[in-house]
């Protein structure tokens, strides 16, 4: 039956957290006897006093037969306990004997039970872990604690009734100890009351110890106050005083004297402390600090409206003093130094700055009332120096010696001059065409606009020879190396005087320079960051205002300068493609953004346009080229023209930024000169085209092997094959003349051969046979050869020109063809007359000494 019951435990009980108490076998009362066990069982979890759940009762009655009277008794009693210890109201059993009840109980513990006292049923309680590992240990210690239960239970009862037994016997010891503990108690009490005592004490200097440090509170946030008061006091006192020796000098310092500009700058730097300090919240409202910022204001006016008064009276003052050495200055071709002028007012720099930051529409007024008069001023140099390189330019010349006798003309003559090439803002918004306006007062002749070492007129070689050039390359060179100067000077000054800092900005190289189309030709056009922005936004605008009001007739003066200057001779603007690309390179590299590097950026447009109108003139020339019908051709003018234009620009462009210019010019003459040398070869009536082609295209390779121009190689290899091969076909074209029947006659040798006839077989056709051969070669005897060839060579002489040279080479070739052909004649007499013993006339030797003694008697 154990068994059993542990199995029911451990399969159906245990894993609904249940303990099985109790167990009986039963069978239903009947015919039908089906075995079953009833089970009493308790949850694991205690149960609480007040529970919301409640039990049902059975609806009907259930009869069981238990398997023995003894289980069925063991079973009821398991019952009773359960009612006695977890039920309120107790089941009540009926026909169950009162001493099967009573033997359920223990003996001493009926009382307890009966009154409801839940400790008597802690057997029926579950073991907790500690117990179960003592219980465990027990068992581990006594050999026979499973196979003899009986005997293990006796062992244990054993021992716990001398427990018992034990602790009954120091009974007297626990009542000793339990009377040591009353006295404790009492002694206990006692220290309480001593420490309450002193507890009422401590209280009492807890209340005046805060009292104490509530009062060293209030003292430190006073003191703490009274340090921000005084730090507050000491901040205006500091700040906000200025010293009677500064107040002085702002209102009666000496603007004129270098103690008295220090003193003035040391109390303006002072005020502007004062006025721009950061006053704390509250500060204003305090009347001392009113009354402070009012003398502040004060100082500030009557300071600046000084200072603004003393620099307007400098400007007028230093203008009128430079005015006065003009003159000398332009008649030396120089332009007047203003370093002396820079050197005295940068002394004004500091206070300058000041009154930027303090009266800023003074400062504007200021540098208004400085342009004004400073752009008054460098007019009538700029316009009196320009003047006098017109009249040293002009000078080159004899003609235009005459032409500029009446100059300087007057300004206003030269200012509708100016406008009507430029318009009257002086910027670049004509066309190209705009430029040949130009016209020079008291002349009664005029040079071609497109004048050239190409004009066989009046602008010759011989008027415009290398040292009138060299004098207008130094002329030109002098008047940009005098403007340089100048214009950068002006501008470090302007930058520092009214301390406008300019920003650096990268700028690409000159040879970078974007290209925009302009009446077919491709010129340069400034980048988008040399561009004039008229805004104010930053001090690098300022500056350039500033420049171009004070330097507004600068690129004027430049572009009727040039104009003149290609007026003179269009070659001329060779010279100053050059020099004008050499120094915009020079103003990029100081400083991209400067006024000087724009302005020579915009005139180097003027130039360039200038340049390629003059290579466009020389190829309009070479088209208008017309050639006499009488006389021989010769090496055309156009020809020897490009070779003048090439030597001079290789001279002129040695080391030049603007190669790539000169190169582009290079191919597009060329090309010109090539077209047309074979349009007037085409055209020529005198002179074979052979006979033009071949000598100028010689003179044109001779030219390029001797300039050794490398942008050129491919048109110079190009020249010389064209050299060579009319060359070649002159020589074959005038050598068919002295032996014309021979000719004919083994040219039709060669057709019958070339239309299947054996070579041997030549010599039985009627018009070939060895008779006629015979009769055609006596006709050519070694004196009618010799007389051939020298009307040969009179009529090549007469074609060929002198500059040239070329007969003899000519002679030598058609000597070399002659030969050619005799071989080549006595060739086919052998292939299509064989054995037939017919010969020429006269040998190869015999040529040699025809060909030489024609060529030493003329």
């Amino acid at each position: 039956m154990t068994a059993i019951k542990h199995a029911l435990q451990r399969d159906i009980f245990t894993p609904n957290d249940e303990r099985l108490l109790g167990i009986v076998n039963v069978c239903k009362a009947g015919k039908k006897k089906k075995n079953c066990f009833l089970c009493a069982t308790v949850t694991t979890e205690r149960p609480v006093q007040e529970n919301p759940e409640f039990d049902l009762h059975f609806e009907k009655v259930y009869r069981w037969v238990a398997s023995s009277t003894a289980e069925k008794n063991s079973f009821i009693s398991c019952i009773w306990k359960l009612n006695q210890r977890y039920l309120r109201k107790k089941v009540e059993f009926v026909n169950v004997s009162s001493q099967l009840l009573e033997e359920s109980v223990p003996s001493g513990e009926s009382q307890s039970v009966a009154g409801g006292d839940e400790d008597a049923l802690d057997e029926y309680q579950e073991l907790s872990t500690r117990e179960e590992q003592d219980i465990e240990s027990m068992m581990e210690t006594c050999e026979y604690a499973i196979s003899n239960a009986e005997a293990f239970t006796e062992q244990l009862s054993r021992e716990l009734q001398a427990n018992i037994q034990s602790i009954m016997a120091s009974e007297k010891q626990v009542n000793i100890l339990m009377q040591l503990l009353d006295e404790a108690l009492a002694e206990v009490d006692t220290i309480e009351g001593k420490l309450s005592s002193y507890e009422e004490m401590l209280q009492s200097v807890k209340d005046q110890m805060d009292q104490i440090s509530q009062s060293n509170r209030l003292i430190q946030i006073s003191n703490t106050n009274n340090g921000k008061l005084l730090d507050e006091i000491q901040f205006l006192v500091n700040y906000m005083d200025l010293s009677k020796g500064h107040i002085r000098a702002l209102l009666e310092g000496d603007l004129s004297s270098p103690k008295g500009i220090e003193a003035c700058i040391n109390a303006s730097e002072a005020l502007l402390q004062c006025i721009n300090v950061a006053l704390r919240p509250g500060h204003d409202k305090l009347t001392a600090v009113k009354q402070q910022r009012e003398l502040f204001s004060e100082l500030r006016d009557k300071f600046a409206r000084r200072l603004t008064n003393h620099l307007n009276n400098v400007f007028i003052h230093q203008g009128h003093d430079q005015s006065s050495t003009l003159s000398q200055h332009a008649a030396e071709l120089t332009l007047p130094k203003h370093n002396p002028l820079h050197r005295d007012l940068l002394r004004y720099a500091k206070l300058m700055e000041w009154l930027k930051n303090t009266q800023k529409e003074m400062y504007d007024g200021l540098s208004r009332t400085y342009v004004d008069y400073m752009s008054r001023l460098y007019e009538r140099e700029i316009k009196e120096f320009f003047e006098v390189a017109k009249i040293k330019m002009a000078g080159t010349t004899k003609e235009a010696k005459g032409k500029f006798a009446t100059l300087p003309r007057k300004e206003s003559a030269l200012k509708q001059e100016t406008e009507s090439l430029h318009g009257s803002s002086g910027k670049l918004t004509g066309s190209t065409s705009s430029l040949n306006k130009l016209n020079v007062q008291g002349s009664n002749s005029r040079r071609s606009q497109s004048s050239s070492l190409l004009d066989m007129g009046n602008m010759s070689a011989s008027d415009l020879d290398v040292a009138d050039r060299t004098k207008f390359d130094k002329i030109f060179e002098q008047v940009l190396s005098e403007l340089e100067p100048l214009c950068l000077a002006e501008q470090d000054f302007i930058s520092k005087f009214f301390k406008l800092q300019q920003h650096v900005v990268v700028a690409p190289p000159l040879a970078q320079m974007e290209m925009e189309e302009c009446d077919g030709n491709a010129l340069p056009r400034m980048p988008p960051y040399m561009e004039h922005r008229h805004s104010l936004s930053s001090d690098k605008d300022m500056v350039r205002l500033m420049m171009n009001k004070i330097f507004q007739s600068i690129e004027t003066e430049l572009n009727s300068l040039i104009a003149l200057g290609d007026k003179i001779d269009s070659f001329n603007s060779l010279y100053m493609l050059v020099k004008m690309s050499h120094h915009v390179w020079t103003a990029e590299n100081v400083d991209p953004a400067s006024y000087l590097s724009t302005t020579l950026g915009n005139v180097l447009v003027t130039v360039k346009r200038n340049f390629d109108k003059c290579i466009s003139g020389q190829i309009r020339q070479m088209e208008e080229v017309k050639i006499s019908k009488k006389s021989k051709v010769g090496i055309l003018s156009f020809v020897t023209g490009f070779e003048e234009f090439a030597e001079l620009a290789e001279t002129i462009f040695r080391n030049a930024e603007r190669r790539g210019d000169l190169d582009k010019a290079y191919v597009k003459l060329i090309r010109a000169v090539f077209m047309n040398v074979e349009k007037v070869a085409s055209e020529s009536q005198k002179t074979p085209r052979d006979v033009v082609m071949m000598e100028n295209f010689h003179h044109i390779f001779s030219t390029l092997s001797r300039l050794k121009i490398s942008c050129l190689d491919a048109e110079r290899r190009e020249a010389k094959q064209k050299y060579t091969d009319h060359l070649q076909s002159y020589v074959i074209n005038s050598l068919g003349q002295p032996l014309e029947k021979l000719n004919h006659f083994f040219e039709g040798v060669e057709a019958r051969v070339a239309q299947g006839v054996r070579e041997e077989e030549v010599s039985y056709h009627l018009a070939f046979n060895k008779q006629e051969l015979r009769k055609v070669i006596k006709e050519y005897p070694g004196k009618e050869v010799k007389k051939g060839l020298d009307n040969l060579y009179k009529k090549v002489d007469k074609h060929l020109c002198e500059e040239e040279s070329l007969l003899q080479v000519v002679w030598h070739s058609m000597q070399d063809e002659f030969i050619r052909q005799y071989k080549h004649f006595e060739d086919l007499i052998g292939r299509c007359y064989p054995g037939s013993g017919i010969t020429m006339e006269f040998t190869i030797q015999d040529m040699l000494e025809y060909f030489s003694s024609i060529a030493q008697s003329h």
